[in-house]
Formats: C-alpha cells, sequence, structure tokens
C-alpha cells in the first residue's frame, strides 16, 4: 500500500491544536464532531495511511478533559431514520454509541433530543435511555429558526431548551448522522453557559472539506461526490478571503449560516470570536498530506466508485437520476472516466471472452488478476484465490481446495439448505481455504497473504451478493459493480 498521509503526526497535531482552542475560551469549548469517530473508512479511502479510527484515536488523548454528548432529532426518531452502512436506526445508533464511548472509557452520560414538539416516540426512546442510565435533555423547535435572531437568543428560544450538565473542559457534541442538531445544541449550550456567568466557546471539527488544499483537489471532489445525496458544494471561503486575503475552502452550508451565526455570537458573547466558517474548524489532516499525488490518485478512485454505486443502487431502486447526474458532473471536473479504472477494463474483457461474469483485482504493484464463473466457483471466489495465488508465487493450476471437498459443500447447499445457486461464494470458500490450510502448506501461504488485499481494487461485471460485498469490504477492499444482474443462465 502506498501512503499519503502521515497518521502519527496527524494524531499529534489534531490534539494539540484542540487543546490550544480550548485554551482560547478560557478552559471550556463546545466542539461540533461531524463525520464518523470509529469508522471511518472514505477518510481512509482518499487519504491512504489515515486509519479508520484515528479521529476516535485523537480524542482518547484527550480522555481525561473530554465527554462526550450525543444529539439526535425527534424527527429521525419518530421517522425510524436508518443509517445506510449499518442498518440501524438512528436511535439504536445513539445507544450503541454512547454504549461504545462508556466501553473506552469515555465519560458520555447525555442525549440530546432536538426538534422536539411532543411526538410519542421521542418520548418512548427517552423512556428508554432513562431505563439505560443515559440522561436526556429535550430542546425544542424555535419559530423562524435559523433568522430569527431575536426569538434564538432569548427565554422564549434557547432559554427554553434544557440546560445539559457537563463537568470537562472539552465537551464533544455528536450525532448518528446529519441533521440531528449538533450546532444548534452547541449554540444552546453557550447560550445558557453565558447566562450563567461562564465563559465557553464554539468550534467545529469536519475532516472534509480540507480548507487548505485547492478547491478542485481530488480530496475535495471526493468528499462532494461522497455527499451528492446531500447536495453540498465546495465553494471558497468568501468571509475568509476578505478577512485575510487568503484562498481556503469550505462547503455551502457552513458559508450560507455564517452571517446567522455570526449575529447569534454577538448577541450571546457581545462579540463573534470568528471571522470566517473556516476560522471556526480545527481539522489540521491537510498539513499532514505527506505524498500529494499519492492522495490524489486514491482520491480519483473514490469518485468512480461513488459513480459505480449510485448507477447500482439506481438499478436497485435506492437512489436518484439527480444523484446521478451530480456524480457525472464531478466525474468531468476531476476530469475522469471509468477508463481510469483499470480494474473496469479487465473484468468485462474477461467476461466477455468467457460469456459468464467476470471479476478484476488490482494488486498493490498494479498487477491485474481476474476471475472467471466455473461450475465450482462463482467469479469473485475464484479471483479471490487467483490473487493469493499471484501473491504468494503459488502455481495457476495448483488447487488450493481440492475440488473433492467443494462437491459436499455445494450439496449441503443445494440439497440441504435450498440454494439455487451451487458455486461456493467467497465467505464459503474462504473457510474452505482454512480447512485446507492445516494440512496443505500452500493453501496456508496463499491464507495468510489475506492481509496483503487490503486496500486492492476490485470490479465485478455484475452486482455480487451482499455476502460477496460483504467479505471484500472485511477485507479492506474496494469494490465496484456493474449495474446489471447476474443472467439466470449463471446463477444455476
Amino acid at each position: 500500500m502506498k501512503y499519503g498521509f502521515d497518521n502519527n503526526k496527524y494524531l499529534k497535531m489534531q490534539s494539540e491544536h484542540i487543546r490550544e482552542r480550548i485554551a482560547m475560551f478560557g478552559n471550556k469549548l463546545y466542539l461540533e464532531f461531524g463525520g464518523k469517530l470509529f469508522d471511518d473508512y472514505h477518510a481512509s479511502r482518499v487519504l491512504p495511511g489515515f486509519e479508520p479510527d484515528s479521529k476516535f484515536k485523537m480524542l482518547t488523548q484527550l480522555k481525561d478533559h473530554a465527554e462526550i454528548v450525543v444529539v439526535i432529532s425527534a424527527s429521525s426518531i419518530e421517522s425510524n431514520k436508518i443509517r445506510q452502512d449499518s442498518g440501524l436506526t438512528y436511535g439504536e445508533e445513539v445507544i450503541r454509541l454512547v454504549q461504545t464511548f462508556r466501553g473506552k472509557g469515555f465519560l458520555s452520560d447525555s442525549v440530546v433530543i432536538t426538534q422536539y414538539a411532543g411526538q410519542p416516540a421521542a418520548d418512548q426512546f427517552r423512556t428508554r435511555l432513562n431505563n439505560l442510565g443515559i440522561r436526556s435533555y429535550l430542546h425544542y423547535i424555535i419559530d423562524g429558526y435559523p433568522d430569527n435572531i431575536d426569538l434564538i437568543v432569548s427565554d422564549e428560544g434557547y432559554g427554553r431548551n434544557e440546560y445539559v450538565e457537563t463537568s470537562r473542559p472539552l465537551v464533544v457534541v455528536t450525532a448518528p448522522g446529519p441533521g440531528s442538531g449538533k450546532m444548534a445544541t452547541c449554540l444552546s449550550q453557550l447560550y445558557h453557559e453565558h447566562k450563567r456567568g461562564v465563559q465557553a466557546g464554539y468550534a467545529k471539527f469536519e475532516t472534509f472539506p480540507i480548507w487548505n488544499l485547492p478547491l478542485k483537489h481530488p480530496v475535495n471532489i471526493a468528499y462532494e461526490a461522497a455527499t451528492a445525496d446531500l447536495n453540498d458544494v465546495n465553494m471558497i471561503d468568501p468571509f475568509h478571503l476578505e478577512a485575510y486575503h487568503t484562498t481556503t475552502v469550505n462547503y455551502n452550508r457552513d458559508v450560507e449560516i455564517f452571517p446567522v451565526l455570526h449575529a447569534i455570537f454577538e448577541e450571546i458573547m457581545g462579540e463573534c470570536p470568528y471571522k470566517s466558517p473556516t476560522d471556526m474548524g480545527v481539522n489540521m489532516a491537510g498539513n499532514c498530506i505527506i505524498d500529494d499525488e499519492v492522495c490524489r490518485e486514491a482520491a480519483d478512485q473514490e469518485i468512480i466508485r461513488r459513480y459505480y454505486a449510485c448507477l447500482c443502487d439506481l438499478k436497485r431502486g435506492n437512489s436518484s437520476k439527480d444523484i446521478l447526474y451530480k456524480l457525472q458532473l464531478l466525474m468531468k471536473q476531476g476530469g475522469l472516466t471509468i477508463k481510469d479504472r483499470p480494474v473496469v477494463n479487465a473484468a468485462m474483457k474477461r467476461e466477455e471472452e468467457t460469456g459468464h461474469p467476470a471479476v478484476a483485482i488490482e494488486l498493490s504493484n498494479g498487477q491485474l488478476v481476474t476471475g472467471k464463473t466455473t461450475d465450482l466457483l462463482g467469479a469473485a471466489s475464484a479471483c479471490l484465490l487467483n490473487a493469493l495465488k499471484v501473491i504468494e508465487g503459488i502455481d495457476h493450476e495448483v488447487h488450493l481446495v481440492s475440488p473433492l471437498a467443494i462437491e459436499p459443500i455445494q450439496t449441503l447447499k443445494t440439497a440441504y439448505l435450498g440454494s439455487i445457486n451451487p458455486r461456493l461464494h467467497t465467505d464459503e470458500i474462504l473457510i474452505a481455504l482454512s480447512i485446507s490450510a492445516a494440512t496443505d502448506k500452500r493453501a496456508a501461504l496463499a491464507l495468510s497473504a489475506l492481509r496483503q488485499l487490503r486496500g486492492c481494487e476490485v470490479h465485478s461485471s455484475v452486482m455480487l451478493s451482499p455476502v460477496d460485498e460483504g467479505i471484500f469490504k472485511k477485507l479492506g477492499m474496494h469494490l465496484t459493480c456493474e449495474p446489471k444482474t447476474e443472467a439466470k443462465d449463471d446463477r444455476k
């Protein structure tokens, strides 16, 4: 794997910068924390070297000074809103987050339910939190938010919200997903703190867009691709440019809301501590890029992957043409086509040669390995075994798993478990490989090579089953699929 990001430098620099911001506000800072804390795989894909749990490790360095407040909107509870990556409802994710934070030694015992208007589902959720020993607080809908400043910054606005009792210098405010009300919660707390004579401040931690990279840098374009469904748009921060004559990158929502935030800060604190949305941020990721070309290449691949993911989601009825059009525009802005993804051409060429579904894997050295559909194995399973053979220098004709061992598994699948497709999926072939490894040194070598597949690119000429998709994800491989289903003849 080529590295473009210094993760150790990031952990050190980011935690130091947050400490400086805490000190700037008299030792009390509300930090709005966007994005994923534990598993930021987007960041690890576009910044090779960034570890998925880097942000959590960074916070761990501040654990003794921090507590974590989780925010969820009453409307998300009422609608049973679901996270697409985990399949959990926002409510379940809130409980998972709190329990995980506690398990890691963090102080986390407060949940804020925002946009509350007496929803029965929110009341039930609050009862559940109470039974789990988690304190909950209600924040109400404010008429005219966010433009009615006089009402917002008053006893009938923020003053009506329940004050969240906190005890640490750093209060991290996070949520199960966007639109939960993190910023409003932070500002409400500032209002209450200043009413109590406590000098407190606010800062925002979002990894993307990276403010000190160019506007059209592939890493920033990849962020737009990742948030195409939210219609976020990267833009030059006009407030920062005017104040400092320096070009920085932010995104439309923060730029649009900044005049309102500025006015709210003035009402609460007497003056606004920031001259621009960029000033509010504490993100040091851009300073930890050690190989810009590696990050550019990785981000280009992410943009193409997002495009393919949308095509497949459209096929399944889970996306929209508007999102696809935006991704196509971002591809053009980046000067990209599907030809810039080598595994695509390799998989499609192999399918054309065999007349059946095929899969291609690009190894870390750039070598392309393909796999075809056979009577025993699906294309994904075949390609996985072929890649392991290439990595360990094992002859292509060698059977790492004996056909005699595969046939009983096929009988089990079709005769006893009711499966139509007798071919082994990736999870099944890996289990068979691990059994063979007990008596076959070459199979053991191949099994040990699995970790070398992390970060490799994969493309399938058809949409894969959730099982195969899940295995590639667990292996840390980056999968794309053509937006078409497997023909009936290939599923027999």
